[in-house]
């Protein structure tokens, strides 16, 4: 226990640094050195064959060298993520001429209206904190489901540089569920990251293959009648972004729970496969998504 406790302190200490020498330097530069430093070390560790293995069973038809430029531009946008943490305070979405453009903007106003209730979804793509920006920049109140980082310090780090985005932040598990839940309650939205395994949820094709899926999604939008949002990310030169807002998935009722569950959790598979077709350098192909 002291021995992991110590391990915990070293690396949080050595992540608090990298932070506030990131902070230091303006965004545009600290996206360019986080870029250049992840994708000169990243593919050189043993983890990346986890995304050459993920990459031949999603994109069997890509060759080799493809998926050698797709693992690299996974490392430079994960390095460039990292290093946008301490700037995400200077992302005005809706300020005209800024890091931010938007389109689809309607449909996130849409949900402003007394009585609508909404999931914003993404994945890990892009910058995955951008698109949370967008709806509480807008006046939407949310709630935001995050996976806690396994070192407790790094975990306050990160929740830290979150603040800004003006979120509640729940941790996935049995308490940030009650959260969600007293969130609907009450009229106000949600914002999650779906594309990460789940053992306890559900089986979903993704590219082809079942992947155990995360489906409180589903289960709260059709209990209390929300509107499911789709907000992709795209990462545009010098440390910009390009948020589309894509209009809602459609929710069928059919009387059967578990069936009409998987049909909105296939759709949403199917929104992010997409986006991931069209830009694969932006996701995270270290995620064990499939079985081994």
């Amino acid at each position: 226990m002291a021995e992991r406790r110590l391990r915990h302190l070293l690396e949080g200490a050595g992540a608090a640094l990298v932070y506030a020498g990131f902070r230091a330097l303006p965004v545009a530069a600290a996206s360019a050195l986080g870029g250049f430093l992840a994708r000169s070390i990243g593919p050189r560790l043993a983890f990346s064959r986890r995304a050459q293995a993920n990459l031949r069973h999603a994109l069997p038809e890509i060759g080799e060298a493809e998926r050698e430029r797709i693992i690299r531009g996974m490392w430079d946008n994960l390095g460039r993520v990292v290093a946008e943490y301490p700037h995400l305070g200077e992302y005005r979405v809706y300020e005209r001429g800024g890091r931010v453009e938007i389109v689809g903007a309607e449909h996130i106003r849409a949900q402003a209206a007394p009585g609508r209730r909404a999931f914003f979804f993404s994945g890990h793509f892009g910058n995955w904190e951008v698109p949370t920006l967008a709806v509480t920049q807008a006046g939407l109140e949310v709630v935001e489901m995050y996976r806690a980082a396994n070192n407790p310090f790094v975990d306050q780090l990160i929740s830290h540089s979150r603040r800004v985005v003006g979120s509640e932040l729940a941790a996935k598990g049995s308490a940030g569920a009650r959260r969600m839940l007293a969130a609907m309650k009450s009229g106000r939205h949600i914002a999650m990251l779906v594309d990460q395994k789940k053992n306890d949820g559900i089986a979903v094709p993704f590219f082809g293959r079942d992947a155990m899926t995360e489906h409180s999604l589903a289960v709260f939008a059709l209990r209390f009648d929300c509107a499911v949002v789709p907000v992709r990310t795209d990462r545009l030169p010098h440390a910009r972004f390009r948020i589309t807002v894509e209009p809602p998935l459609p929710v069928m009722r059919s009387g059967d729970e578990a069936a009409d569950t998987l049909a909105l959790m296939t759709r949403v598979n199917q929104v992010l496969e997409r986006w991931i077709r069209e830009r694969p350098d932006h996701w995270f192909w270290l995620h064990r998504r499939w079985p081994e």
